[in-house]
């Protein structure tokens, strides 16, 4: 599994273009695609926080839910993807989605988040691809792709986003917010923001502020799309099939997919073998993991926009949940709910003492909980029976 557990290497169903077609210009959801299981909420002028702009003209967010709100209103959750999720938490490849739900281990029937008791909710971020308005989106004023011309968008405008959607609803507190990595950013947003709506969090393998080491990594994926000639400046969408920029958007991925698995695990797994018989050594081969690294790229290239990756990514190179606002302690002191912190004992992107930092400014938690795993960052997916146990007996007891 990938950072937000949709590409695996055994892959169910994928309903995007075959692996022998030629790769789009942009996999972006596009007004007039088949909506799947998306429901739109317009937003208006949505208030930006550092762009000029100042606000993004006619928003909309595409979300999902599952189960039913309850007469109370008390038992809604939050499921907050990562950077290149959807809101498609939880259910089957099908028109319209691209790749099976991205948590289908955490959500589902039978699940620690489950329909049958949760009214469950997740909306695709602002800037994404996958239904909110997005760089691949049609500009209002001309209705041409956005492109180059989309604002900087950081985690507290999708955090606004998310709060606006709740109002919609009617949803006054969720019972619970979680979401991994980026996912887990929005919901320290949300508990900085508006800490009385949330009634308790969970965030997993993710940080209060993104440190130097991790802007440095994200910024080498950024470069690398840009890199790409046919990236044009951002403004690519009327490229013929094949000549977007899919070898920047893949070597980014290539480096992201490195992050998100341990040292440990890619040498036990692959160690120095060759992909097939072919000798990679002057004669035209590949190493496994080279094959395995470019694998993941492709797969990408085929349901992802290279224009959103870049926001997504500025994004979380922003991400301070403390900033003017005291510091990270003290935005989170502001909260003093329940709150489960789940840490990967390998993670080498989010390493442990990201989370131990969170641990010690809730004052909620009880402890990290610690996912033992060898795979790294990608343990809280791969590691199902340690993350379902440890949400499921936090969920419980709420």
């Amino acid at each position: 599994m990938d950072d937000d557990g949709i590409e695996t290497d055994a892959l169910a169903a994928d309903q995007g273009p075959g692996p022998g077609a030629p790769i789009p210009a942009s996999a972006a959801w596009r007004e007039g695609d088949h909506p799947g299981r998306r429901l739109f909420l317009p937003l208006g002028d949505l208030p930006l926080e550092a762009d000029p702009l100042g606000s993004l003209p006619g928003a909309v967010l595409a979300y999902e839910t599952w189960g039913e709100l309850n007469a109370a209103r008390d038992n809604a959750v939050y499921v907050a993807h990562a950077l290149t999720g959807d809101s498609h938490v939880f259910g089957p490849a099908e028109p319209g989605h691209h790749t099976g739900g991205w948590w289908n281990a955490m959500v589902g029937p039978g699940k620690p988040i489950d329909p049958a008791r949760h009214f469950i909710v997740s909306a695709n971020v602002i800037g994404g691809c996958q239904g909110s308005t997005g760089p691949a989106s049609a500009h209002p004023g001309d209705g041409r792709p956005w492109g180059s011309r989309f604002p900087y968008v950081t985690m507290r405008d999708m955090a606004r986003a998310e709060i606006l959607l709740a109002d919609h609803l009617g949803i006054d507190r969720w019972r619970l917010m979680t979401g991994p990595s980026m996912g887990g950013m929005r919901a320290l947003e949300w508990i900085a923001m508006v800490p009385e709506r949330v009634g308790a969090i969970a965030p997993v393998g993710s940080t209060g502020a993104t440190t130097a080491d991790q802007i440095a990594w994200s910024t080498a994926q950024v470069a690398a799309i840009q890199a790409d000639p046919h990236f044009n400046a951002g403004d690519y969408y009327d490229a013929p099939d094949g000549l977007g920029p899919h070898v920047g958007m893949g070597i980014a991925r290539m480096i992201a997919h490195t992050t998100y698995r341990s040292a440990g695990e890619l040498n036990e797994r692959f160690d120095r073998s060759y992909q097939g018989e072919s000798d990679p050594l002057g004669r035209g081969g590949l190493f496994a993991v080279q094959s395995y690294l470019q694998h993941h790229a492709r797969k990408l290239a085929r349901r992802f926009d290279a224009n959103t990756y870049i926001r997504l990514a500025q994004a979380i190179q922003s991400h301070d949940v403390g900033r003017d606002r005291g510091g990270v302690e003290t935005a989170l002191a502001r909260y003093t709910g329940p709150a489960l912190v789940i840490a990967i004992d390998s993670d080498r992107l989010y390493p442990m003492a990201n989370s131990q930092r969170l641990d010690a400014a809730l004052s909620g938690s009880d402890g990290i909980k610690v996912v033992h795993s060898k795979v790294g960052h990608d343990g809280f997916l791969v590691e199902t029976a340690q993350m379902s146990a440890f949400m499921e007996e936090f969920e419980r007891s709420l």
